[in-house]
């Protein structure tokens, strides 16, 4: 395995492979929701390339930037034993410069995670664009928790022609249910149990769904009545575009809830 720091260290790297590369755009701090996604590149391609970059023009004023946990020589050891072929790690005075051309996401990248967070997308595909001119990749790799960015870098591999196969993966949990998140170890203990109300609103809410249910408001309701207890921001009801759904579409279907637990700030969804 290498690590790769600079940009012309990558150029010079890429330009020699020959065959698939799969490519893990990180912000470390790695889990087993990240080696899922580094496996299942490692599985599908010859070359595989994680980046490890905490991307600060997706964080907004106030935001955890600072705290966001780093455990760099960890992240590196991970992707040795996951078999990773090249490790990008850049400083931040390497992937932005002084003035440059801003990425504007679209309209739809201002509602949810968007609404809370303005301008965070703008921050997201600015720097996707910038990982995939660098690494070329024939597939990258995005977990489904983070549903509305998947939608939005989708959206902008179509819109500007870019040869590039993105690869949604499935959200991995704990035993007992939480989804993986690096800021999971900033809930403590009675958050921690309190947190599995999000999961068991979305099971639960699935199997209303699979029973036969197709009221949004009847499933929102449910959902609602079993985070009662919790500082819930939103529950979502929408299409695969994002679209608000006003009846439940089987197969078509996402349900996004987050909520907070003091300051950490957790998101969950189900794809039905």
């Amino acid at each position: 395995m290498q690590v790769l720091k600079t940009i012309e260290e990558l150029q010079e790297v890429r330009k020699n492979i020959t065959g698939t590369v799969g490519f893990v755009p990180t912000m470390g701090a790695l889990h087993n929701g990240h080696i899922s996604l580094i496996k299942q590149a490692r599985s599908e391609n010859d070359i595989v390339i994680v980046s490890i970059f905490v991307n600060p023009t997706q964080f907004l004023p106030g935001e955890d930037l600072d705290a966001y946990p780093r455990k760099d020589e960890a992240d590196k050891r991970i992707c040795e034993m996951c078999k990773v072929d090249y490790v990008f790690m850049p400083e931040i005075s390497t992937m932005y410069g002084k003035e440059e051309v801003l990425i504007k996401a679209p309209n739809k990248s201002y509602i949810l995670e968007g609404k809370t967070r303005p301008g965070h997308f703008d921050g997201v595909l600015r720097v996707v664009l910038k990982l995939f001119n660098l690494t070329q990749p024939t597939n990258a790799y995005f977990g489904k928790k983070d549903a509305q960015q998947l939608s939005l870098i989708m959206q902008m591999v179509k819109d500007l022609f870019l040869p590039i196969n993105i690869v949604p993966c499935d959200i991995v949990r704990e035993v007992d249910g939480l989804a993986l998140s690096s800021r999971n170890v900033y809930l403590d203990s009675t958050q921690r149990v309190d947190a599995l109300l999000i999961s068991k609103s979305l099971y639960m809410a699935g199997s209303l769904i699979a029973s036969g249910e197709r009221s949004v408001e009847a499933v929102k309701n449910k959902v609602y009545e079993i985070m009662k207890t919790l500082d819930v921001e939103y529950v979502a009801i929408v299409d695969r575009e994002f679209n608000e759904l006003k009846t439940i579409e089987p197969k078509n279907t996402i349900i996004l809830i987050v909520a907070r637990f003091g300051n950490t700030r957790l998101l969950d969804n189900i794809w039905l």
